[in-house]
């Protein structure tokens, strides 16, 4: 999968897990160029994800609904992945 392909996955994932308000995926791969994750083929990425799903949760829940969103891709498509998870009441844009 390219790097497009694979940001659109996880997109679709926590789109379709989430019904998130505001979602944002960036690919940090380029910086870990050489990294054992990155020479597997997987790679790294970074996402914020503002969702109902999330309100009055802790951090740790509101990280294991996005891990579980996309446990199909990691491994294989996602090595490393920085959260950021709001209820839609901590959202600034």
């Amino acid at each position: 999968m390219i790097a497009a392909e694979r940001v659109a996955a996880i997109r679709a994932a926590l789109q379709a897990q989430l019904a998130p308000s505001h979602i944002a995926v960036g690919d940090d791969s380029a910086a870990h160029a050489g990294h054992a994750g990155a020479r597997g083929g997987a790679g790294h990425f970074h996402v914020q994800v503002v969702s109902e799903r999330f309100r009055g949760r802790s951090r740790i829940e509101r990280h294991r609904l996005i891990y579980e969103a996309v446990q199909n891709l990691m491994g294989s498509e996602i090595h490393a992945l920085a959260i950021e998870a709001l209820a839609p009441e901590e959202f600034t844009s």
